[in-house]
């Protein structure tokens, strides 16, 4: 009897103890904060927040009815060796300081981070540049020969973007060495509350809800608008909003999509703002039990014939391993069907600039 008391008392020490420490992590800065205050007043003002949380505009479960994250934990734990490149992504090295462009000039960094710069503006959305998407360092890794670009390689910032709060698109370290070099951040309703808490003046930070819209320089314009995903750092989810946007930047239009499960928004948004000379939307980390937070490729190109897209750029796919498709599916399946639909695509290596109505790379890089 005595033994199994010791026994007993022993468990629920070291239960306390493990319960301890995962409460004393959730409290570093690295997990952000939920809005509170006036932030907090002016969301719960939102015709898009609802029962204490963001709503998406149709019923959106996280994962497929019957999935369990027990069985999703096992099967990443178990997933297969092509999940990730077989040798280092190839890049191009381009000089972002004295990077000149007189339209509009993307360069993908992989994942969903990315550069626009035209004439003197220059705007950076999602960067995540600590070589993790996880608030820890052993998971989520960046593959090997997509993390060759740093936080010292970029210019001054006019703008920096955020669609919404997950790691793989808000990443703590990388905020902290940007922010000197950012005169404006643009944010999702709510966002601002993790930026502020990480030591981010408020009076550079610009939140938008859906169908909001901020000129924050005489030819730069953000409207925020929806998508259908989620967002949150930690335990408690959707106290902030996830967006895309259109941006209309020196007389084009460009459609940032952040992450988002297929819906009528896309439709909405094309008739709307449209037609875009570029749309810029996710193709990868899809999976069966997910199916209304990620699309899948073919569903990728949908979007952008619902958006009147000129030319789509796939993104959101090529850096990080968050789902168990081969790590280059992604791309071909939605050059496929691009291909099958008559939908103008560009393929550019990590670094590779494109340049709006001049220069679309289509090569097919990533058979390797």
């Amino acid at each position: 009897m005595r033994l199994i008391k010791k026994i007993m008392i022993i468990v629920v020490l070291v239960i306390a103890v493990l319960t301890a420490t995962v409460f004393l992590f959730m409290q570093t800065k690295v997990f952000g904060k939920n809005p509170t205050g006036k932030r907090l007043e002016r969301i719960e003002k939102s015709p898009n927040y609802k029962d204490g949380a963001f709503q998406n505009l149709s019923s959106t479960p996280t994962l497929l009815e019957g999935a369990s994250y027990l069985k999703l934990i096992k099967a990443m734990l178990t997933r297969p060796k092509t999940v990730e490149p077989p040798s280092p992504m190839p890049s191009v090295q381009t000089n972002l300081k004295t990077l000149q462009a007189d339209k509009p000039t993307i360069v993908w960094f992989g994942h969903s981070s990315y550069l626009i710069k035209s004439n003197t503006t220059t705007i950076l959305v999602d960067p995540v540049f600590s070589g993790h998407a996880s608030p820890v360092s052993f998971f989520a890794k960046a593959f090997p020969g997509a993390d060759v670009y740093g936080t010292d390689d970029f210019p001054d910032l006019d703008v920096l973007v955020l669609t919404h709060d997950h790691y793989d698109h808000l990443d703590y370290e990388t905020i902290l060495k940007l922010q000197s070099k950012v005169k404006k951040f643009c944010v999702a309703l709510g966002v601002g509350e993790h930026l502020e808490h990480w030591g981010i003046s408020s009076d550079k930070i610009v939140e938008l809800d859906w169908w909001e819209s901020s000129r924050i320089l005489p030819s730069v314009e953000f409207t925020a608008t929806p998508a259908r995903h989620f967002s949150g750092r930690g335990f408690t989810r959707a106290k902030s909003l996830w967006v895309s946007y259109v941006l209309k930047l020196d007389g084009y239009t460009i459609y940032l999509g952040g992450d988002s499960g297929y819906d009528t928004h896309f439709k909405t948004i094309g008739e709307k703002y449209g037609p875009f000379d570029l749309v810029i939307l996710e193709s990868g980390q899809y999976g069966i039990n997910w199916p209304y937070i990620h699309m899948l490729p073919e569903q990728t190109v949908q979007a952008a014939k619902d958006l009147n897209a000129k030319r789509l750029m796939p993104v959101h796919w090529g850096k990080f391993v968050l789902a168990l498709h081969d790590w280059n599916e992604p791309i071909k399946r939605v050059v496929k069907s691009a291909s099958e639909n008559g939908m103008p695509i560009t393929t550019p290596k990590i670094g590779e600039p494109i340049v709006i109505d001049s220069i679309y790379p289509s090569q097919q890089w990533w058979n390797f």
